[in-house]
């Protein structure tokens, strides 16, 4: 998928949001969970326990959001914790994405950040047999660790600039060479790229500095975490970091996801999805 896509979808559907499926089988409702005692077939295969209530409750939110989005955002650590059963309930989920709402951006929180084979292998795997159209990386290694992601056409490595963590600040606003650390990294990022196959977290507990980012970054594209459960204002993010073309997925998980733990919790999302990130 490229830039003229997101900026179509945009448009079209009049939102920046990026829903995050942050799956928590804790905070799900009673009657989700209450699905893991039981089996239900897919495409001909088997699934019962947490597999079963994961993949309910992602349909049932993506179905009730997909309108009112552009992108969804699995957090791999919420699926990996579970085994396998998380892994394949992330497997389905993906398919399911693809299949109903091929339009929609698919982003891999991964955070991965290596070198070599091991890099090659990753945007093989989140790429190829994952079939995500972007993924999120850690830089700390040098261009070394994000290169390999960029020989993908279609596809976009989305690295770690200045992130929503308080602790951000021991490494990210640290100074190299007269400049904060992440403005370093995210030069050094535009020049071995494009803005058609880089993008930047930026958290959106840092909105004051979108505006200062965006002096020396105007036209990639801008993942921005933070908004809802982590008191992070979409309509600061869109004031100070919007593009001509929007130029922002604006990630809202828990806000969305747990808004409301009773029948209606589909309902409740969908509403609390309408109202996020609205142009």
């Amino acid at each position: 998928m490229n830039r003229e896509d997101l900026y179509r979808q945009i448009q079209a559907k009049k939102t920046m949001l990026c829903v995050g499926l942050d799956v928590d089988y804790d905070k799900m409702p009673e009657h989700i969970k209450g699905l893991a005692s039981s089996e239900i077939a897919v495409k001909g295969q088997l699934f019962g326990g947490k597999t079963r209530s994961i993949i309910e409750f992602n349909k049932a939110i993506i179905d009730a959001t997909a309108p009112y989005c552009i992108a969804y955002k699995p957090n791999l650590a919420f699926y990996e914790c579970y085994g396998k059963d998380g892994l394949k309930a992330l497997e389905v989920t993906v398919e399911y994405i693809r299949t109903t709402y091929p339009e929609i951006f698919l982003i891999a929180d991964a955070k991965r950040g290596d070198i070599g084979n091991t890099a090659r292998k990753y945007a093989r795997a989140f790429f190829e047999t994952m079939d995500f159209d972007a993924v999120t990386l850690s830089p700390y290694m040098g261009n070394d660790s994000i290169l390999p992601f960029l020989e993908y056409e279609g596809k976009w490595a989305i690295v770690l600039a200045l992130t929503s963590n308080a602790s951000a600040i021991q490494f990210q606003l640290a100074e190299k060479d007269g400049k904060p650390l992440y403005r370093a990294v995210m030069e050094e990022m535009m020049s071995i790229s494009t803005p058609d196959n880089m993008m930047f977290v930026v958290g959106a507990t840092k909105a004051e500095k979108l505006s200062e980012i965006r002096s020396f970054c105007p036209d990639n594209f801008l993942l921005v975490p933070g908004v809802g459960a982590q008191g992070g204002s979409a309509e600061e993010v869109m004031k100070y970091g919007a593009n001509d073309h929007g130029g922002l997925l604006i990630n809202s998980s828990r806000g969305i996801l747990y808004a409301d733990s009773t029948a209606d919790f589909a309902k409740t999302a969908a509403r609390v999805a309408s109202e996020t990130a609205r142009l």
